[in-house]
């Protein structure tokens, strides 16, 4: 039970806002202690992790790029490419969008789009340019709303669809608990089960973006 002291300090640190790298140390350095593990052995196997997945910080090479493309117009753009299609709305575009996210990610290409790579320089835009051209001029509020709405968006369908990838860490995860208690399962048995998951993630916000749609546009049509 000494070696779940290293919860209590990833729990503690984080309560307190200390630096996350610092905590997830001294989390590490105190589970080892507590499980008679030498320190530098515990270095060894973060710095080992930290080198096979050193690939994550390539994601930050992203985020210049993004910003120069913001400047030079994107947004304007995306909001023009919305602006020729008359009858495309908001829920519509959205809903669109979580399937795409949601096919994508079931295949393991999480990091094919995102809130940094999509949401906010395209996905966002164009949700607010099909909303005013129902809606009109949109108020402060209700553009907060469609930002959030298209954030929020990415995040179901990525959270409900990555686990129906067989080689998703989660599904890896639990096949190798359940192995260690005794229960010995292929990653499909637990990968199909996902699939209803991700469905009725769609099928629920689907239904929630048509409602907020609905409630919309009378805000909207008040504030212009």
């Amino acid at each position: 039970m000494l070696t779940l002291l290293g919860v209590a300090v990833v729990v503690l640190g984080f309560a307190a806002g200390f630096n996350p790298l610092l905590v997830v140390v001294a989390a590490a350095l105190v589970t080892g202690w507590t499980a008679g593990i030498p320190p530098l052995h515990v270095l060894a196997a973060l710095g080992k992790a930290f080198n096979d997945n050193r690939f994550v910080s390539a994601a930050l090479l992203v985020l210049p790029v993004i910003g120069v493309a913001e400047r030079a117009g994107l947004q304007e753009r995306a909001r023009m490419l919305i602006g020729r299609f008359r009858r495309l709305s908001f829920a519509p575009l959205l809903i669109g969008y979580m399937v795409f996210r949601q096919v994508t990610a079931a295949i393991g290409l999480t990091a094919i789009a995102g809130q940094a790579q999509s949401i906010r320089p395209m996905v966002a835009p164009m949700a607010e340019a099909a909303a005013e051209k129902q809606a009109g001029a949109l108020d402060p509020d209700a553009r907060d709303r469609i930002r959030a709405w298209a954030a929020a968006t990415d995040n179901i369908a990525l959270f409900f669809s990555e686990d129906v990838f067989i080689a998703v860490g989660s599904i890896l995860l639990m096949v190798g608990f359940l192995a260690q208690s005794g229960l010995n399962l292929d990653p499909l048995q637990l990968s199909v089960w996902a699939i209803p998951t991700a469905v009725a993630a769609l099928l629920i916000h689907g239904t929630r973006l048509v409602l907020l749609q609905r409630r919309l546009k009378p805000r909207a049509g008040a504030g212009g």
